[in-house]
């Protein structure tokens, strides 16, 4: 992996802080080639392991700067570089700094004479920061793996997260799996001055909810949006483009096609497995567009050499199965000489793309029956009507009405995998002392009640920017490509069409039930109609059915939670349970949770390994 890290208010000597640095960036180089760039205070220290295109640093008259990633336009202009202009920013207003920053970074600024430091990501979230305060010291690391190897900052486990991690399949912010760990979120700066610290939103999704512009000139400024964000994330790199044939990567494909002005390089991964290879549409798009494509159909074999790998590339556990055929795309183009894949990430969540924006927008409407016509006719008429239990339009409607009486955004769980099993079943009565279990549910309330958006759609869609995007989609792709030694960048993330897609309408994002109505309706000559009116699917993985026929998967399978039921985490009886009855009963089900469990059993065993 690849990233940055430090501490201030700790150290002896500039000579003895160095070896800790040292230390704490071994981790970033574990998958990355890039060589150690460090500097030395009295009583802090910043180390950074990255490509020359994503790194940034600056030190002078004991002020240290380093920034990792792709920052926008703009930053360090008039400055010998990036990094010497966001010096001259902070010596000017330290508090305007992180409003005036754009495009996808982490960053940190150390100023070891005025013990004062400032931690900070980017608006959504594709730069990673944790940090720890021990006394009056502040350790730091786009990785937790740095954090836990400062002589002040020990790995100690936290239950909270490791329930979270269950519950969502991956740890969301500002938790981890570490106690007294925390990172920051998208849009979220940290000041510390003198031991203390203080965290502050300096940017905030705004939606613009008034009556929609013409559609001529909406589209008209998307298509010129996209092509600058396209050739902006491309530029100074060799690029190649992830392409499952779906709206968002075909759309990245076809126009960096038309911004470099030849065919572009793109990569598809494909199952042979009934129902889960969408390859057909990737070509599609490819013959559509004129690309130079390649593709790689990935194999049980290359899931089980696989596994131990993506575990390890993770700073804390992560169970989204996805992860893989994104490494394999990504290797495949790193063997051509690929040094930047770019993704059609966040083009879902900014135009309204996932299928629960519409379910939802269904359950919404019996929100607004009127009460007493709910409680006194519609329920009673459907709960008691004789025999329902065999009718299938009754069954059907008391499912609608038990989800639509569920209030947002608890209604999204309503087939959480854990939240069937039941807690209690799953993890063992000494783990639950230590976790909350209504934790989860109250970190959704606070996300989804953070944003004052009018309509539903927008109040999802700002959820999902940090719940589907920041802690979940962003590090699955980042974290497989950098298993492969590969940058990655995401054009719809630009600043600009962020800000664009903020001054849609609710109904140019989701028209009754159309998803992303605005977005396909503005592509429609560009992309081919079969794509637009497709299925959503992309890079799926049938571990599930795998597992019941590929004997190395399953034994990896086995071994991995028959460890796990030693760590007094899960329950030894549940776990069997899981792999007799329930996987037999539905693989592809289950089979998630086998995943989860087992992708949590590999993060400890290649960590206490590293």
């Amino acid at each position: 992996m690849s990233g940055l890290c430090g501490f201030i208010g700790y150290g002896a000597s500039a000579t003895d802080n160095r070896a800790v640095i040292e230390t704490m960036a071994a981790p970033l180089a574990r998958f990355h080639s890039a060589p150690l760039q460090s500097m030395q205070g009295r009583k802090s220290a910043v180390g950074v392991v990255a490509s020359a295109a994503t790194s940034h640093v600056y030190q002078r008259d004991g002020l240290m700067v380093a920034l990792w990633g792709l920052p926008g336009k703009g930053i360090g202009q008039g400055a010998d570089s990036v990094a010497a202009g966001i010096a001259q920013a902070w010596r000017r207003d330290p508090d305007a700094l992180c409003a005036s920053l754009n495009g996808s970074f982490s960053l940190c600024i150390v100023d070891d004479d005025a013990g004062e430091a400032l931690l900070a990501i980017d608006r959504m979230g594709v730069g990673n920061m944790a940090y720890q305060v021990s006394g009056e010291a502040l350790v730091f690391g786009s990785s937790a793996d740095s954090i836990v190897r400062h002589p002040l900052t020990p790995s100690v486990l936290d239950h909270q997260g490791l329930y979270n991690y269950v519950y969502f399949h991956m740890i969301p912010g500002p938790g981890t799996v570490f106690q007294n760990q925390q990172r920051l979120l998208p849009g979220e700066f940290l000041r510390y001055r003198q031991g203390r610290i203080e965290k502050r939103q300096y940017w905030r999704m705004k939606f613009d909810e008034r009556p929609e512009r013409p559609f001529g000139e909406l589209k008209q400024e998307f298509m010129r949006l996209l092509e600058s964000g396209v050739r902006d994330a491309a530029a100074g790199s060799e690029v190649g483009a992830f392409l499952s044939g779906g709206t968002d990567s075909s759309t990245i494909a076809g126009v960096l096609t038309k911004v470099g002005g030849k065919p572009a390089n793109t990569y598809s991964i494909g199952f042979e497995a009934e129902g889960y290879d969408e390859m057909e549409y990737a070509r599609l798009a490819s013959r559509h567009f004129g690309t130079s494509h390649h593709e790689y159909y990935v194999t049980p074999d290359d899931v089980v050499d696989a596994i131990p790998k993506v575990a390890a590339v993770f700073d804390q556990p992560f169970g989204n199965a996805s992860a893989l055929p994104a490494f394999y795309c990504a290797r495949m183009a790193r063997a051509d000489g690929i040094t930047r894949m770019l993704g059609g990430d966040g083009g879902d969540e900014l135009f309204g793309g996932n299928e629960r924006y519409s379910k939802q927008h269904v359950f919404e409407k019996y929100e607004k029956v009127p009460g007493l016509l709910r409680k006194a006719l519609l329920e009673p008429a459907v709960f008691n009507f004789p025999g329902g239990e065999h009718i299938k339009l009754i069954r059907k409607a008391r499912s609608y009405i038990e989800q639509a009486s569920v209030p947002m955004p608890a209604r999204l769980e309503t087939y959480n995998l854990l939240g069937r099993y039941g807690p209690s079943q799953v993890f063992t009565d000494a783990f639950l002392v230590h976790a909350d279990t209504n934790g989860p549910l109250e970190n959704l309330r606070r996300d989804y009640g953070g944003n004052e958006a009018a309509s539903l759609i927008n109040r999802m869609l700002a959820l999902d920017f940090k719940i589907t995007l920041a802690d979940n989609d962003l590090p699955k792709v980042i974290r497989s490509c950098e298993l492969a030694g590969m940058d990655v960048a995401f054009p719809f993330l630009s600043d600009d069409m962020v800000a664009f897609s903020s001054q849609l309408t609710a109904k140019q994002k989701l028209n009754g039930t159309k998803l992303r109505y605005f977005f396909k309706e503005a592509l429609r000559d560009f992309l081919p109609d079969e794509i637009i009116n497709k299925q959503k699917h992309g890079f799926g993985l049938p571990f599930g059915v795998w597992l019941q026929h590929h004997q190395p998967l399953k034994q990896l399978a086995m071994d991995s939670l028959s460890d796990l039921k030693q760590r007094g985490i899960v329950r030894p009886a549940f776990i069997d349970q899981l792999v007799g009855q329930h996987l037999s009963e539905h693989a592809g089900y289950h089979g998630t949770m086998v995943w989860v469990l087992m992708m949590m059993e590999q993060w400890f065993k290649q960590h206490e390994q590293a």
